[in-house]
C-alpha cells in the first residue's frame, strides 16, 4: 500500500511506493522543498539526517565558482541568485518580475487506492498561491506530480502573468553520468528510440506545435552510467500528460547535479491570470525501477491501464476502418459491401472513415459541416448502421473537428473563427486551417456539432483526428492572445470529457495525421490512439517497438493493410502484416473487395487466433526479448497477468532490408524468453510440444515462420504453463 507522511518535527515528507520511496524536506526559513531521496526505500529516520545535509549547500568555495545558489529544490521559482532551469516565473503589475514565497500550509489525502499530497507556497509579497501536488498509488511506484496556480487578490486586482510554469522538477542521485532515451521521429516514422549522454549544459525535448508532435514524445528514461539493459539496472522514467506544445529540459548543473524540469512549453505563451482564477498545470508521471528498461515499461503498462484509460478493464475490439479501400468514394452500397466482407472476417466495429459528410469529395471541402451528404446517403446514416449493427458489429465514425476548409459553409460564416494574425496570409495544410478551439464561442460549436452527431446515429466508436500543427497562432481583439496554446487543449479535454459522459458507450481513437497526438493526457480520454500513417508492416515493426517504451499495447491501433504498401510500395506476406498487427488493438483497412478467397480465408483464421491472444496481448506483461535495431530480429513474449499462459510474437526480416543492423533472413530463429515461471512446463497449444520454463528463458525458443518466402518472417507460438509433473 502507498503511503505519504509528514514529519512535522523534522520538516519532512516520505512517500513510500511499492517498491520505491520519494523524499523531500523544508528548509529552516520556509522557503523551499529540498530534494533528499528518490530509489529504492528508506528508512523515515534517515530524513533528519539527509535533510540537514541538502541544507548545508555547496560550500562557500563552490558557490564563488558557480556565482549562483542553485539547489536541489523541488519546484524552483525564478528569482535572486537561481540560473538554472525554473520552474515557475511570473509578473506583477508594479514590474516585480521574481517571485518571494513561504511554507503556507499542506494536506495529505487519501481516496480508495489513492494518496494525494498537496503543499501550498505564498509569494511574501504578492496575491500568488501555488500548491504542489504529489499522487502515489497502492501497487505501483508511479508518482504522479502537478502544480495549480492562483490569484489570491481582490476582484479588480491587476492580473499576475505567468511566462513560465511547468509541472515537476526530478532531480537523479548522484552520479558519474547519465544517459538519456528519448523517442523521436517524423510523420510516418514516430516513436524511434534513440539516446544520447547528458553533459554540462542542457538537452531541451520540446514541441511548438499546438501538439503532442510526430516529432518527439513526452517520454524519457535516464539511466546512470549508461549501465541499464532490458532486465536489469537502475532507470528513472518520466511521461508528460499534455496534448499540446511541450518542453522538457534536462540540465547538468555546473555543480554536476542532473534535473529534468518539464511542462508546457513557454514559447510565445503567457497566462494573465486574474483575481480568483486557478490555472492547473498537466500532469507529469515518473517512477523508478532497478528492473531495467523492461521493467519500467511494464510498470507504465499496468499503470496506465488502472489509472489512465478509460474502461480500460474492456478488450479493445477488431475494427476494420474503410479508408484505404474507399477513399473520399463512400456510398451505402459500398460501405455495405465493405461491411459484409469485413463481418465475414470476423470484425466487431466497422468504421467509415473520411468523406461521409456535405461537399467531402476531396480534401479540399467540407471540412466543418458536419452533416450527412444526402447525395451519398440519401436516407441518412441511418441504413448503413442499421445494416452494420445486423451484421453483428458496432458502427464508428471519422470526423476532425478541430479543423475547417476554406471552402466551406462554416468557414464562409465564421472566416474569424481560425487561428490567425491581422494583415497576414493564413498558411493551408492539406488545404484547411485550424478552428480557435481556445474561443469558448468555438469550444461551444464543436461540442455541439459532436453531441448532435452522437445523438441521432448509432455511433459507438469516433476516430478524433487532426491532421495539422497550428500556423499563425493568433487571436485578433484578445489581449492575451498566447494563452490560445493552453486553452485549445484545455477546452478540447473538456469537449471530450462532456463527449463521454453525453455518450458513455462510445469510445474514441485519438489520431493526429498519425501519431502526432500521443500521450497521457489524450490517453485519459481515449481508448486508444492511432500510432502511425505508416501502415508497412516492416517499418511498423520499429515504430510499435518505441511505442511500447512508454504506452501499452491495449491503446496502440494497429492495421494490416495491402501489400504493395501504399507508402513504401514493399509487399508483406498476410501473416507478417497480421503479426505485425497483433502486437496491439488489431485493425484491418486493406480494400477488402480485391483479397482472394484464400486471403480472405486466412485472415479470418488469424482474426479468430487474436481473439484468443488478445486478453494476453493488451493485458499482460510485455517483454522485449529481441529488438530489431541490435538483434536482427524483433520478439516480444507477453505473459498473462495471472502467469497461466504466454504469447509469443517475432518478426524478422531479409538482409540489408533497410533500417537498424543488418538482418539475417530464413525460415527459422530462436530467441530467448522472459517472464515465465522456470519450475514450470509449457505446452505449445497448436504443435502439443513440451517445453521446461527453465529451458526457454536459457536457451530459447525455436521460431518457424508462417511464410518467410519473401525473406520476411513472423512467427506466433501461445504456451500454455503446466505445473512440475503433469503431462
Amino acid at each position: 500500500m502507498s503511503q505519504i507522511s509528514h514529519d512535522e518535527t523534522a520538516r519532512t515528507w516520505l512517500l513510500r511506493m511499492r517498491s520505491s520511496a520519494y523524499a523531500f524536506g523544508l528548509t529552516e526559513d520556509g522557503t523551499a522543498l529540498r530534494h533528499l531521496h528518490w530509489g529504492a526505500h528508506l528508512p523515515t529516520s534517515a530524513l533528519g539526517d539527509m535533510l540537514a545535509t541538502a541544507q548545508a549547500g555547496l560550500g562557500v568555495w563552490a558557490e564563488r565558482l558557480t556565482m549562483s545558489l542553485d539547489r536541489s529544490d523541488e519546484y524552483v521559482p525564478w528569482g535572486g541568485l537561481r540560473f538554472d532551469e525554473p520552474s515557475l516565473k511570473a509578473d506583477f503589475a508594479d514590474g516585480t518580475r521574481g517571485i518571494e514565497w513561504a511554507y503556507a500550509g499542506q494536506r495529505i489525502g487519501r481516496d480508495g487506492a489513492v494518496s494525494t499530497l498537496e503543499i501550498d507556497f505564498a509569494d511574501t509579497s504578492y496575491d500568488l498561491l501555488v500548491t504542489l501536488y504529489y499522487r502515489v498509488y497502492d501497487d505501483f511506484d508511479v508518482l504522479e506530480r502537478w502544480a495549480s496556480l492562483r490569484h489570491t487578490g481582490p476582484a479588480g486586482a491587476a492580473p499576475v502573468v505567468i511566462r513560465q510554469a511547468h509541472s515537476a522538477n526530478w532531480w537523479m542521485p548522484a552520479r558519474a553520468s547519465w544517459r538519456l532515451r528519448y523517442l523521436h521521429g517524423g510523420w510516418g516514422a514516430e516513436t524511434q528510440l534513440t539516446s544520447t549522454t547528458l553533459g554540462p549544459g542542457k538537452v531541451v525535448l520540446e514541441s511548438r506545435r499546438g501538439t503532442t508532435s510526430h516529432q518527439l514524445n513526452p517520454w524519457f528514461t535516464l539511466d546512470p552510467d549508461g549501465t541499464a539493459v532490458e532486465e536489469t539496472g537502475e532507470v528513472w522514467s518520466g511521461e508528460l500528460g499534455w496534448s499540446g506544445s511541450w518542453k522538457i529540459v534536462f540540465e547538468q548543473t555546473p555543480d554536476g547535479r542532473v534535473h529534468a524540469s518539464g511542462g508546457v512549453n513557454d514559447f510565445d505563451w503567457a497566462h494573465h491570470l486574474t483575481p480568483g482564477a486557478d490555472l492547473v498545470l498537466p500532469s507529469f508521471a515518473a517512477l523508478y525501477t532497478s528492473g531495467g528498461f523492461g521493467a519500467a515499461s511494464r510498470e507504465w503498462h499496468a499503470w496506465q491501464r488502472s489509472h489512465v484509460l478509460p474502461a480500460a478493464g474492456r478488450l479493445r475490439p477488431v475494427l476494420y476502418n474503410s479508408w484505404e479501400a474507399t477513399s473520399f468514394a463512400v456510398s451505402v452500397a459500398g460501405q455495405s459491401h465493405l461491411a459484409g466482407l469485413a463481418a465475414q472476417l470476423g470484425v466487431e466495429c466497422f468504421v467509415v472513415d473520411d468523406g461521409w459528410f456535405t461537399g467531402r469529395t476531396s480534401d479540399r471541402a467540407g471540412l466543418g459541416d458536419w452533416s450527412v451528404d444526402r447525395a451519398k446517403f440519401p436516407d441518412g446514416l441511418g441504413p448503413l448502421i442499421s445494416t452494420v449493427n445486423e451484421l453483428g458489429m458496432r458502427f464508428g465514425l471519422w470526423v476532425e473537428p478541430e479543423m475547417v476548409n476554406p471552402d466551406s459553409s462554416l468557414y464562409r460564416e465564421h472566416p474569424d473563427w481560425v487561428y490567425h494574425f491581422a494583415g497576414r496570409a493564413r498558411t493551408l495544410r492539406r488545404n484547411q486551417l485550424v478552428l480557435n478551439l481556445a474561443r469558448p464561442d468555438v469550444a461551444a460549436w464543436v461540442f455541439a456539432a459532436m453531441d448532435r452527431l452522437l445523438s441521432e446515429n448509432n455511433i459507438g466508436f469516433v476516430k478524433w483526428d487532426m491532421n495539422r500543427p497550428f500556423a499563425e497562432p493568433g487571436w485578433p481583439g484578445e489581449p492575451n492572445a498566447e494563452r490560445l496554446w493552453v486553452d485549445h487543449v484545455r477546452n478540447l479535454y473538456g469537449i471530450l470529457d462532456d463527449l463521454r459522459t453525453a455518450h458513455p458507450d462510445v469510445e474514441f481513437e485519438s489520431c493526429c495525421g498519425g501519431g502526432g497526438r500521443v500521450d497521457l493526457g489524450i490517453l485519459r480520454r481515449a481508448e486508444q490512439v492511432w500510432t502511425s500513417d505508416n501502415t508497412d508492416a516492416w517499418d511498423r515493426v520499429r515504430i510499435q517497438e518505441g511505442f511500447g517504451q512508454a504506452y501499452t499495447p491495449q491503446a496502440m491501433a494497429a492495421w494490416v493493410t495491402d501489400s504493395p504498401n501504399f507508402l513504401t510500395g514493399r509487399e508483406l506476406p498476410l501473416s507478417f502484416r497480421f503479426h505485425v498487427a497483433m502486437a496491439g488493438a488489431l485493425g484491418i483497412g486493406g480494400d477488402l473487395p480485391r483479397w482472394s478467397a484464400e486471403e480472405m480465408a486466412s485472415a479470418a483464421g488469424l482474426v479468430s487466433v487474436y481473439k484468443e491472444i488478445r486478453p494476453v496481448v493488451q493485458q499482460g506483461r510485455l517483454f522485449r526479448v529481441a529488438s530489431v535495431a541490435t538483434d536482427g530480429i524483433g520478439a516480444h513474449c507477453y505473459v498473462a497477468p495471472d502467469g497461466s499462459s504466454a504469447v509469443v510474437l517475432a518478426w524478422w526480416g531479409p538482409e540489408q532490408c533497410g533500417g537498424g543492423a543488418a538482418r539475417s533472413g530464413g525460415a527459422a530463429r530462436s530467441v530467448r524468453l522472459a517472464g515465465l515461471d522456470p519450475e514450470a512446463a509449457y505446452l505449445d497449444a497448436v504443435s502439443r510440444q513440451r517445453y521446461p520454463g527453465a529451458v526457454l528463458l536459457r536457451d530459447g525458443l525455436r521460431l518457424t515462420a508462417a511464410d518467410a518466402g519473401s525473406g520476411f518472417g513472423s512467427a506466433l507460438v501461445r504456451l500454455v504453463r503446466i505445473q512440475p509433473g503433469v503431462h
